[in-house]
């Protein structure tokens, strides 16, 4: 290969819905696509060829159909390799965060509500399904979302993230990187790696403070993760590590993920990322050979690394580290069978289909109840009222990255409840009540008012984007109160929404909220004003169905918190897992979440017993050499009725060489007690559960906690002997 031939490869500068056009046979590549293929000898990669949303301007009236979207990238990869001297096809790379990011692509809830549910093999299985889709389309790179760890709930991409736990994302990560590449056809690169959840002050492209052994044990697992389950490919975070941007990071993203972890794969660039090394360099030639050689294989819609051939004729970089960025993608390119002869188009409607109903599963597992202190629920009322901004609407329980949806998408909570009456109240973001007189006299007339709250993440026609496509923090009058770029100071809901609860409360109906929100909220008044309460991260196209299944008794919320709930943005950060220090609370406000990680509650009570070690001593030795002991729980229900729950195991360290945390998550069962009965969870204990996230081993006593929260425990103590 030549010079410029080599570059090409590494080349994703184009945005894919500028790759092609109309005609009145089908489709035909465009100049801008011919020209990019021509400058370089072939493209290694073309971003977004079907993605639709109001950045991309690609809609209903022109954008990429299903039944099109196999025509569309046959047409497009014939023009590529038509213009490769060697006949190098392109890697057809897609948003898939929460399903694709495309017309008629599945919906899936986002990544906070995935996590919801404690269920990583529902997520598989539905992460299997939207790649059977996707590869039907012609998709070769899904981009999911899976590696963020959030440490700060201010941060507006908070809905992209697992929560605040590494030991749950890695099991999420997991069964990501296990659904998309289930059959080898398609590759999953993960965003993003590694420390974006924890910018200061939650602000998007922020700064990060973190030190090495807090990107270790919070921000790292999940990647390591990925790694060990054969994810193909990572991007590379906005965010730096003592003062270098990942992108240019290479004891990061080469000494630490490459060769500590053994990752053989692709790393991309996240957009426009490389440019802004120029703020370092002042030169684009020097930002190329930088992320060149800090471990960067492909790039995204920048305007630096083009200038790769002359970094290397320049001896910026070696021909040494270009070939071996090269070998990777041609690797990955090979392993997808891009080389062997094109695959019959697949119908996509039965996958759909399928798809859509593991989304509505995900959805239904993940709704959470926060309290039903009234003991209100289930609603057995017959005039109903559904108030507020998400009463009546699918659009604001969507999620960011999410294309334009079909009208019938399914039903509101309004229409599912078949309620008596409905009105929004308020507006989403701003102060606006002038519909709250109306939802008051609403509620009066009702048995129950139920008032459905929350967040949006929806972009509109208003909307004004950056050069990656994050959305301007304020550019606009719609209802965005979340997304990428989005971030909140305060995190209380829209003051509009506070309003409409106060007055409808004050009527004396009972009420019940529920909130759709993007990001942990501050919701104390909520909680005090509503005598029942339901959390659910934006769940997709099934918000109403799930959410009168639950209100109306036919299905138990099953849903945890995946993340602790702030009561005041001001007392933030308030994770379970911090580094363990006494600390009484500010003057003025107390210590700790308002409500706990892991938190939820059931329709029963479930007992739980201490619990029990098979081995109260364990030898460093035996450990090493794959020993395990168990550590056993027993759940009892007293009840009439089955009840399910997580059981959550917790390690504490007694004793430490560094200063412990708190506490650990180390694993997690979810189980469904039957009315009278009892099950018995048992937990394995190896090194995997007692080794520190760099995993080494120490001799000395730990606590084995178990309960259902990270507040709701009980211990039992074990001793680690050396050898």
């Amino acid at each position: 290969m030549t010079l410029t031939e080599k570059v090409g490869q590494l080349n994703q500068r184009l945005c894919g819905w500028r790759a092609w056009r109309r005609t009145g046979k089908g489709f035909a590549a465009t100049e801008e696509l011919l020209a990019e293929a021509r400058r370089f000898g072939g493209i290694g990669a073309v971003y977004g060829l079907q993605r639709a949303d109001a950045w991309s301007g690609q809609g209903w009236e022109t954008g990429v159909r299903a039944d099109e979207a196999a025509e569309l990238t046959a047409t497009i990869q014939q023009t590529i390799v038509a213009e490769s001297r060697l006949g190098i096809p392109a890697l057809f790379v897609e948003e898939v965060p929460h399903g694709h990011q495309a017309l008629d692509g599945t919906v899936l809830p986002v990544a906070l509500a995935v996590a919801s549910t404690w269920d990583p093999d529902l997520y598989e299985e539905a992460c299997r399904a939207v790649a059977a889709e996707v590869q039907a389309r012609g998709v070769h790179v899904a981009l999911v979302s899976t590696l963020d760890v959030l440490r700060d709930p201010r941060w507006g991409r908070a809905e992209e993230t697992f929560g605040e736990d590494p030991w749950l994302a890695s099991a999420f990560t997991t069964a990501a990187v296990r659904g998309m590449q289930h059959n080898g056809k398609v590759a999953a690169v993960l965003k993003h790696a590694a420390g974006q959840g924890a910018t200061v002050g939650g602000r998007n492209w922020a700064a990060t403070e973190l030190g090495w052994r807090e990107l270790a044990e919070i921000h790292l697992p999940p990647v390591r993760a990925a790694v060990e389950a054969g994810a193909a490919g990572l991007m590379a975070a906005y965010s730096e590590v003592e003062g270098l941007p990942v992108a240019a990071n290479r004891r990061l993203l080469t000494e630490i993920i490459r060769h500590q972890m053994g990752f053989p794969g692709l790393v991309m660039a996240d957009g426009t990322a490389l440019d802004r090394l120029l703020r370092m360099t002042g030169d684009p030639v020097a930002a190329a050979a930088l992320a060149l050689r800090s471990g960067v294989d492909l790039s995204l819609w920048d305007e630096v690394y083009p200038h790769l051939g002359e970094a290397i004729e320049r001896g910026l970089a070696s021909e040494e580290d270009l070939d071996q960025a090269v070998a990777r993608v041609l690797s990955l390119k090979f392993r997808l069978g891009l080389f062997d002869s094109p695959r019959a188009s697949l119908g996509t409607e039965n996958l759909r289909r399928e798809s859509a109903a593991l989304s509505g599963r995900i959805a239904a597992s993940a709704i959470t109840l926060l309290h039903d202190r009234e003991g209100i629920l289930p609603l057995r009322a017959h005039r109903i009222a559904v108030l507020g901004p998400h009463a009546d609407t699918l659009e604001h329980a969507l999620g960011d990255y999410t294309a334009p949806q079909p009208a019938d998408l399914g039903p509101t909570i309004a229409q599912a409840l078949n309620a008596m009456s409905t009105v929004p109240g308020s507006d989403i973001a701003t102060a606006d009540g002038s519909g709250i007189p109306e939802a008051v006299a609403l509620a009066r007339a009702a048995d129950v008012a139920v008032v459905c709250l929350g967040g949006s993440s929806a972009r509109d026609s208003t909307t004004t984007f950056d050069t990656n496509g994050a959305a301007r923090s304020g550019s606009n009058t719609s209802q965005m109160t979340a997304g990428e770029g989005v971030d909140l100071a305060r995190l209380e809901l829209g003051r509009g929404q506070r309003a409409l609860l106060s007055q409808v409360a004050a009527t004396g109906t009972p009420v019940v909220a529920v909130v759709v929100q993007g990001r942990p909220h501050v919701l104390g008044e909520v909680l005090d004003l509503a005598g029942a309460c339901l959390s659910t991260f934006y769940p997709g196209p099934a918000l109403g169905e799930t959410v009168a299944d639950v209100l109306l008794g036919r299905r138990e919320p099953t849903g945890r918190l995946p993340v602790s709930l702030p009561r005041e943005a001001a007392s933030l950060p308030v994770h379970y897992n911090h580094r363990d220090h006494d600390w009484a609370g500010y003057l003025d406000a107390p210590p700790g979440p308002l409500l706990p990680f892991g938190a939820g509650l059931g329709t029963g009570e479930l007992i739980l017993s201490a619990p029990r070690l098979s081995h109260d001593h364990v030898r460093l030795a035996d450990l090493r050499a794959g020993r395990t002991i168990t550590c056993d729980v027993s759940v009892r229900n007293d009840g009439s009725t089955a009840s399910s729950t997580v059981v959550q195991l917790y390690l504490r360290r007694i004793t430490a060489s560094i200063w412990p945390r708190t506490r650990e998550l180390r694993g997690f069962r979810r189980v469904t007690v039957p009315a009278g009965g009892a099950t018995t969870v048992v937990f394995p204990i190896g090194a995997a559960e007692l080794a520190d996230a760099e995993q080494h081993l120490e001799a000395g006593a730990v606590e084995l906690q178990t309960g259902v929260s990270s507040a709701d425990l009980t211990s039992v103590r074990l001793h680690i002997q050396s050898d």
